[in-house]
């Protein structure tokens, strides 16, 4: 039974990422603020964010992190102040597919947004990060078509993620979306697979949604309603 209210902040949507709205006027320092645990993506898809213990960093498409500045500008992210009511061990071999729903399993429902942090070692780590774009910008699954891919073997390092739920389809990537940011905190990416070793996953309940809408011509003028709005999703996370 969830008795305590937790709130998750968002700036912008997942579908006004997928027109190209890749300016927003969210920084990173407002972020903070905000939260000490979240994802993202920087201007211009400038790569991956990652919050994570309070400080911000970015992975950029030959899969190097470096620590983001407070002015950095962001046009999309989801960020809360992480608190677990759940936590517990994996101790054997785990596929992404196996990690995720094990956590669904443990959850109790489906219909509350989770912010998921888990901390590893594992056999493989698969990741990309998309190339900075220029103006005018293509749309998200132009973008990742183009994205850098990288496998790191024999590693350690911290997920970060959320479980959002499907009537947020359009608002959030449906299902889990996450970044990894390995222990030597210089490299990480956007998680597309994985193999587990064995980790500590830990979980906070989101029942609160803040969502902060960008206050832009691109924003004002972009179709956030697609018909192929799921299509997209799966292949700009894919």
């Amino acid at each position: 039974m969830i008795t305590a209210r937790h709130t998750i902040h968002q700036t912008s949507v997942i579908a006004a990422l997928l027109d190209g709205v890749y300016d927003g006027e969210t920084t990173v320092g407002s972020l903070r603020r905000r939260g000490d645990f979240g994802i993202g993506t920087f201007e211009g898809l400038d790569g991956e964010l990652i919050l994570l213990d309070d400080t911000c960093y970015r992975i950029r498409d030959d899969g190097t992190a470096t620590v983001a500045a407070d002015d950095e500008g962001v046009p999309y992210a989801v960020v809360t102040r992480f608190a677990p009511h759940l936590s517990f061990e994996i101790t054997e071999l785990h596929s992404r597919a196996e990690v995720t729903a094990l956590i669904d399993e443990k959850l109790g429902s489906a219909n509350y947004m989770y912010a998921v942090r888990v901390d590893g070692v594992y056999e493989r780590m698969t990741v990309r990060a998309v190339h900075v774009q220029q103006q005018p910008y293509r749309p998200l699954v132009q973008a990742t078509a183009e994205q850098k891919v990288t496998e790191f073997t024999d590693v350690s390092g911290t997920v970060v993620g959320f479980r959002t739920p499907a009537f947020e389809e359009g608002l959030s990537v449906p299902g889990y979306h996450a970044h990894v940011l390995l222990d030597d905190r210089r490299s990480g990416g956007h998680v597309l697979d994985h193999v587990m070793v064995r980790g500590r996953v830990q979980v906070c309940v989101g029942t609160d949604l803040h969502l902060e809408l960008p206050r832009t011509p691109e924003f004002a003028r972009a179709n956030l309603d697609p018909e192929d709005l799921r299509e997209q999703v799966d292949r700009a996370e894919s």
